[in-house]
């Protein structure tokens, strides 16, 4: 797959920083690592992180996702099929990832706005399951909680280091072949063990 831009949604400010709705953003921040300085435009903020990618944060807030990723799209001249956006997805248990091309937003405002903006749902996404999956006493079932109860809440401690371990497992690689921008996760990584 050739990917020119990564694209982490989630909420800009720092209430919102460490809420599993801000996962694509804190993805993007550990590819950048804390020595990063990022660029800024209207409404997304940059880094280069070689010149086979570059990372992008929209401003906006999630629902209005799609502004800031057309906006990037323009700037960097590249085609939908060239974009990578990370997002979290409260259907896949936390520590576990799928990558997906040409699928709808499932209900993810995020994805919807990108997909109606872009005009087009062939992009590549890479989501990042945030649902906890605790276990109970025997007999006992959970209350599966609505992802909107979900989304806004701060990621404990502990959770935080699963995904940081996740993100360190994706091992993402980039390399450059007939002057195409690439993007590989490692193989070796079995989604479902987290």
């Amino acid at each position: 797959m050739e990917i020119k831009l990564a694209i982490g949604l989630g909420n800009p400010g720092p209430e919102y920083r460490n809420t599993y709705h801000n996962v694509g953003r804190l993805f993007i921040d550990h590819l950048a690592s804390e020595r990063a300085n990022f660029k800024r435009r209207s409404s997304f903020e940059y880094f280069q992180l070689t010149n086979l990618l570059t990372l992008v944060k929209p401003l906006t807030f999630m629902n209005q996702s799609g502004g800031a990723t057309l906006n990037a799209r323009k700037y960097f001249n590249s085609k939908p099929r060239e974009i990578l956006v990370v997002h979290d997805d409260s259907d896949l248990p936390l520590g576990s990832f799928k990558l997906s091309f040409g699928r709808g937003s499932a209900g993810h405002q995020g994805i919807e706005s990108v997909i109606k903006s872009l005009k087009t749902n062939k992009f590549y996404r890479l989501r990042i399951g945030v649902r906890p999956t605790k276990a109970l006493p025997a007999g006992r079932q959970a209350r599966r909680v609505k992802a909107s109860e979900l989304v806004l809440k701060k990621i404990p401690a502990g959770e935080r280091r699963i995904l940081q371990n996740l993100f360190g497992k994706l091992g993402v690689l980039y390399f450059e072949t007939d002057g195409k921008r690439h993007l590989a996760f490692n193989p070796g990584h079995d989604s479902r063990k987290g």
